[in-house]
């Protein structure tokens, strides 16, 4: 039976490409582009999942939804209450295919979960470090987690049957390596097959890469996103979710990752702090978080065209 919560302020037209659904009838499409998370009282994270499945976290009590971008629908897949008495959140969230698993940022709570998609049985907990875990990404070799308050990223080794290795911390050096008390480190992606890591700085408004080896980051020119919170990244193209701007910038890379260039700017009337987003051929869909409303009853993924 799913726990009453008390709750708390969080610091904190599909267009599916024809090439991946070419025979999808207009019937199909979810009525507004939106689909309600119900009974989620906070939301953060998504994760796309197999085909047109995603994943959605309810941020204040770690409880991950599940939903289906086709049929507009969504419904509590794991209830955090089941089997773990204490507080979780969920932020950030990544789903592995290769091996079912679903790896979430923990936010204030310093910690990252694993669970299995297959089972909806959690897999693992990891103790990373005192601040805010934000988000996650995935390489063919582990998790990467970021931590808004301090200057290090996060990763677990994940084996080719899933097995799950020791956490190591990377201290990063460069100008992604700011502090200013804020929310620093924040979205992160992968990019060059994971030879290089894309992280969002909230504070600095602005896109860094990262060096997995060695932590050196550098600035990604010509880039100003303020109020910037989950990324997404697709070859040379970057998303990146400006929550409080209610909008999500497409931002066109050079080939070496130095510099970019805010290409489009997807705005919704449906947006109410979307904070990350996931990415379904060419349609993003993005989880609003109103932050702006700490008593909204009503939380919802909404579609727009990546473009």
């Amino acid at each position: 039976m799913r726990r009453t919560v008390q709750r708390r302020t969080a610091i904190a037209f599909i267009a599916l490409m024809a090439l991946f659904l070419p025979t999808l009838p207009a019937a199909s499409a979810p009525p507004s582009g939106v689909i309600v998370l119900d009974g989620a009282t906070s939301a953060e994270g998504i994760a796309a999942g197999r085909g047109t499945t995603f994943y959605a976290g309810e941020l204040e009590t770690g409880d991950i939804y599940r939903g289906d971008i086709l049929d507009g629908t969504a419904s509590l897949f794991i209830d955090v209450s089941d089997f773990d008495p204490s507080m979780r959140m969920a932020v950030g969230m990544k789903y592995d295919i290769r091996n079912d698993l679903l790896f979430v940022a923990g936010g204030a709570t310093g910690k990252a979960y694993v669970y299995n998609t297959a089972t909806g049985q959690p897999v693992a907990e990891f103790e990373l470090a005192p601040g805010f875990i934000n988000d996650v990404t995935l390489t063919n070799e582990g998790a990467w987690f970021t931590n808004s308050s301090s200057a290090e990223l996060y990763f677990i080794p994940v084996g080719p049957r899933g097995e799950l290795g020791d956490v190591v911390t990377l201290p990063l050096s460069g100008p992604a390596a700011t502090l200013t008390g804020g929310f620093d480190l924040n979205g992160i992606a992968t990019a060059k097959g994971g030879r290089v890591l894309i992280v969002a700085h909230s504070a600095n408004a602005a896109l860094y890469t990262v060096n997995p080896e060695t932590g050196a980051s550098a600035l990604i020119e010509g880039v100003s996103v303020p109020n910037v919170d989950g990324i997404v990244v697709r070859g040379q193209t970057v998303w990146a979710v400006q929550n409080f701007s209610n909008q999500i910038s497409r931002i066109d890379l050079s080939n070496d990752l130095s510099s970019g260039v805010v290409q489009d700017v997807i705005m919704s009337d449906d947006f109410q702090i979307p904070t990350t987003a996931a990415l379904f051929g060419n349609t993003l869909a993005a989880v609003n978080a109103k932050f702006d409303n700490p008593a909204a009853d009503l939380h919802e993924v909404v579609l727009v065209p990546a473009r």
